[in-house]
């Protein structure tokens, strides 16, 4: 009998809410004939606009992983709930009996209904305490806002009402805080068009590249023992007040002023940094720039890291000391993600009561007696307050694959309280938060509810109590901590520990899908490596994939790691990122890279990510990084077209490639020739073209696995990446320049690169470039070069301007990637989802990997080409739907996967038939002047127009 709700080959969509550790996104689930397929952003979301980000659209892939437990373990031996819950409440009973502590330990909890169940908890075990830490900290901000305003919370950073943003070393874009909500918002102070041509500067200062970093106007390397030096200088500058801390002569700092100054109110000023005197000192330059209440507001403050150092550590110490009698430890892995995690796993072998809700057998689960396995979030009830009055409600959207229970009903029915979620997240939203203003099921199916906060300012008086810092007591003490920490041309080199975009800190080690994305930055895969600059390098003696060793306080790591040269990189510096060195992770992330989580230091008051001095010595062998792009600059093409802000003003075609026709009546641009020998083709219906706005790209990825999900695309691993046979048919290429005056296209100016070192001219690479990000998929050419070449007609082009690819005609002659001159046709060179080589315990060889496939997609085989399609198959169901309702098309009505997943709305998709369209009006009038095609002068004519890359830098 069939569901009444589903209708085979018609898709059914599920708001939810996508959380991970600190992570949120408020998403819509894609699901077919009860299996769900794809991840799309929620555009009724305040905090992240309809925007997603690569490691929510690689989700859905983790609900299918095989590794997952299958149910409920005694001392790691299959047992029923029913077994679980009788030992684990009696032990309970007898700690609460003789008055023993019980901890709850988790990572940063949004949900308000789960810290009601906390609650309940702790009401029926009073000696219970909730700790709650974070793998990548923001301690040193809640702390610093405690001491300043009596609120240990994070406030909301309006980034698209700054004219002028500086970050020092906070990647706002990739991975600090809420970077999805971040992006957007930076995105529309970039935004420009013929009615708009003015947008933000941004300023950034950082140890190594990061994502933030190359999308700033200006960028200035600095080693992490400068930031204090920096903060103190450009706070002296603008406030006249010496704190005490040795200060550097720069003129960025001193241009920086001025334009600070010029924008009182209208400035933000960031800072990544998990030190505490930093953040009060941040503070410090937004009060004087009055920022509070403008670009910052404390009054609607965010949830997403609510993680306490101190307390994590002292939890530590006391479970060392056996103190502790019993641990719940819920949804966290602080054996691997906590710096003392080996002082933990040691510790647990005191406590008599040791519990993980975790969905898999991870570092942590493995050191308890009782693993009580939570649902994956597609499966469970949920909720969430990312942000002060911003809710969301997350359902499942399959019924439970394994024998698990919601780790909210666990501790319901260990609590004797009864055990229906789902009853009581309904209960708890009608009487907490609904309050009669919607129903719960017009909240459920919009899958949002915002309440507008009321206004309030933010008090910024030097009277704040500053007893909870007790090194700080207003502006004039922040020196002295300062001063003992930074320090003018520190030497040594030193080390900065940070999060890639895309695998993050280690929860998602066990994703192929993540681990096969390249690192928007360096463009590795399946890796971590030190990260060097060119000075340096060249001072150790190594090359790209040379073998290094890296010492901090007496203790090395315990495996040597590649060496990967970074051009901008601070000089005397080394960067290793997080979430690698996984053992219990699954299939595909265990014995990945190295745990660098050891290395980060607990200074007796926050985490620090930047420990200090450490040493780097060359080790015996190499290893070569799997690279998706290994040549690096555009060597003198005019495939990124850029200008200056100010060019632009003067000129809305500044940056364009066009060669001058020389006419009696001047010099003029070239219009499409008179004469043409292709008979193009007739589109009476539809013409499907794509605008991608360099302004707004930051190259986060988040397309990349949309695109993945959407389309059945294989994952190949580490070597076949290393053999050029990466898959992804969108890419998403980075291209570096020289930092000296911005080179004419064909200079020599711009330097070449090499396989051997990475950078050919390492004296200009060792220099600060600038960095372009380029999407870059099939550009469906109207006089596509590989039509005319396939002998078997095996790529066509239709009658809407797609450059279509019949699967079953393609016998792999490979003519049509030969005559590409964009190079996106990939090749299968092997049957990857049949063949055991590339299995993975969550691909799509197992029938429970093949869950995730999309029907409405052909999974292709060996000798087969393929590519981007335009996502054809969400066209025609657009176009159907519209046929069965006897209607037009709507615009934005059909979508691919790349445009949706994009959280700064840099891909613009639609019919240019329709002159009321979005993509017809950037093209034809609001920013005409910058469309261009990408190697236009081949006359393929691309249905893809890119929008010049415009930067708010003044010109050498």
């Amino acid at each position: 009998i069939k569901p009444e709700e589903v209708e085979p080959g018609i898709a059914n969509w599920y708001a939810s809410t996508f959380q991970s550790g600190d992570e949120y996104c408020s998403v819509v689930v894609k699901t077919r004939e009860g299996r769900p397929i794809k991840i799309e952003g929620n555009k009724l979301s305040g905090v992240t606009f309809g925007g997603t980000s690569a490691r929510a659209q690689a989700s859905v892939l983790s609900l299918y992983d095989n590794t997952r437990l299958k149910g409920f373990l005694i001392n790691n031996t299959k047992a029923t709930h029913e077994e679980v819950d009788k030992k684990v409440i009696a032990e309970l009973q007898n700690i609460k009996a003789k008055g023993g502590n019980i901890r709850i330990v988790s990572n940063t909890i949004f949900s308000p209904s789960t810290k009601s169940v906390i609650n309940d908890f702790i009401a029926t075990y009073p000696t219970a305490k909730h700790i709650t830490y974070d793998p990548v900290s923001a301690y040193g901000i809640l702390a610093a806002n405690k001491a300043m305003f009596g609120k240990a919370v994070i406030p909301s950073y309006k980034f698209d009402k700054a004219n002028v943003i500086v970050s020092f070393g906070a990647d706002f874009l990739g991975t600090w805080i809420s970077p999805i909500e971040y992006a957007r918002l930076w995105a529309a102070g970039r935004k420009l068009s013929v009615d708009k041509n003015t947008m933000s500067r941004h300023y950034q200062f950082e140890s190594q590249m990061s994502l933030t970093g190359c999308n700033a106007d200006v960028r200035v390397p600095i080693k992490p023992s400068m930031e204090g030096v920096y903060l103190a200088t450009l706070y002296k500058l603008i406030s006249g007040i010496d704190i005490g801390v040795p200060t550097v002569d720069n003129d960025v700092l001193k241009a920086l002023k001025n334009e600070l100054l010029a924008n009182k109110g209208q400035s933000l000023v960031v800072s990544g940094s998990n030190d505490i005197n930093i953040q009060l000192l941040v503070n410090e330059i937004n009060r004087t720039l009055n920022n509070y209440d403008a670009t910052i507001d404390l009054t609607v403050p965010s949830y997403q890291k609510q993680g306490n150092d101190v307390a994590m550590v002292n939890f530590i110490k006391e479970v060392n000391a056996g103190q502790i009698d019993g641990v719940i430890f819920y949804n966290c892995n602080p054996v691997y993600d906590h710096p003392m995690g080996a002082s933990l796993a040691e510790g647990l072998k005191k406590v008599g009561l040791k519990i993980a809700t975790s969905e898999r057998a991870n570092e942590t689960a493995l050191a308890c007696t009782y693993v009580c396995p939570d649902h994956h979030y597609l499966e469970a009830w949920n909720d969430a307050e990312p942000k002060k009055g911003f809710y969301s409600l997350g359902q499942p959207t399959i019924t439970p694959l394994f024998k698990t229970r919601a780790g909210q009903e666990s501790l319901l029915v260990w609590a004797g309280k009864p055990a229906d979620y789902y009853e009581y997240v309904k209960k708890f939203w009608k009487s907490n938060i609904l309050n009669g203003q919607k129903s719960w099921e017009q909240a459920l199916q919009d899958g949002v509810f915002e309440v507008a906060a009321a206004s309030a300012t933010t008090d910024t008086s030097n009277d704040a109590n500053f007893t909870d810092v007790p090194a700080y007591s207003g502006a004039s003490s922040i020196g002295s901590p300062l001063a003992n920490k930074y320090k003018v041309a520190n030497k040594g080199i030193e080390l900065k520990i940070y999060e890639k975009v895309g695998l993050g800190y280690g929860t998602h080690s066990n994703n192929p899908w993540l681990q096969e994305l390249p690192d928007p930055v360096t463009k590795v895969t399946w890796d971590n490596y030190a990260s060097l600059p060119v000075s340096l390098a060249n001072e150790l003696g190594v090359k790209m994939g040379d073998m290094v060793t890296v010492t901090y306080n007496g203790k090395t790591l315990p495996k040597a790691l590649p060496v990967l040269i970074q051009p901008g990189q601070a000089g005397e510096t080394v960067a290793i990122a997080l979430g690698y060195g996984r053992t219990a992770a699954g299939k595909v992330g265990d014995n990945v890279g190295v745990d660098v989580y050891p290395f980060v230091n607990f200074d007796n008051s926050s985490l620090d990510y930047t420990p200090g001095v450490v040493t780097v010595a060359k080790a015996t062998g190499t290893r070569k990084l799997a690279q998706t792009q290994t040549h690096h600059t555009l060597m003198a093409r005019p495939i990124v077209q850029d200008a200056t802000l100010a060019e632009y003003q003067k000129d809305p075609y500044a940056g364009r490639y066009m060669p001058l026709i020389h006419t009696h009546d001047g010099p003029k641009r070239p219009e499409d020739p008179a004469v043409d020998i292709w008979y193009d083709h007739a589109k009476p219906n539809h013409h499907w073209n794509m605008v991608i706005d360099l302004n707004s790209c930051i190259g986060c990825g988040a397309c990349v696995v949309g695109c993945q999900a959407e389309n059945n695309i294989p994952v190949v691993g580490r070597q076949e990446v290393l053999n050029r046979r990466e898959m992804h048919w969108i890419r998403i290429d980075r291209y570096y320049s020289s930092d000296a005056e911005r080179p004419e296209l064909g200079s020599d100016k711009y330097f070449q690169s090499d396989e051997g070192t990475g950078v050919k001219d390492l004296e200009i690479a060792s220099a600060n470039p600038q960095v372009t990000f380029q999407p870059m998929l099939c550009q469906h050419c109207n006089h596509a070069p590989c039509e005319t070449v396939c002998p078997v007609a095996a790529t066509t082009h239709s009658s809407e301007g797609l450059n279509q690819m019949a699967y079953n005609r393609c016998f792999g002659t490979r003519y049509c990637a030969n005559n590409c001159p964009y190079k996106v046709r990939r090749f299968n060179w092997f049957k990857y989802f049949e063949n055991d080589k590339f299995a993975t315990n969550i691909s799509m060889n197992t029938t429970l990997g093949r869950m995730v496939l999309n029907p409405d997609v052909t999974v292709r085989s060996r000798g087969v080409m393929e590519k981007c399609t335009f996502c054809v198959q969400r066209i025609q169901d657009g176009k159907l739907k519209a046929k069965k309702e006897k209607r037009k098309l709507a615009d934005q009505e059909v979508n691919t996967a790349c445009a949706s997943a994009c959280p700064t709305g840099a891909i613009i998709f639609g019919d240019i038939n329709n002159p009321d369209s979005l993509v017809y009006q950037q093209i034809t009038k609001l920013n005409k002047p910058r469309a261009y095609h990408v190697l236009e002068e081949l006359n393929v004519r691309p249905n893809i127009s890119y929008l010049t890359k415009i930067r708010n830098i003044n010109k050498a």
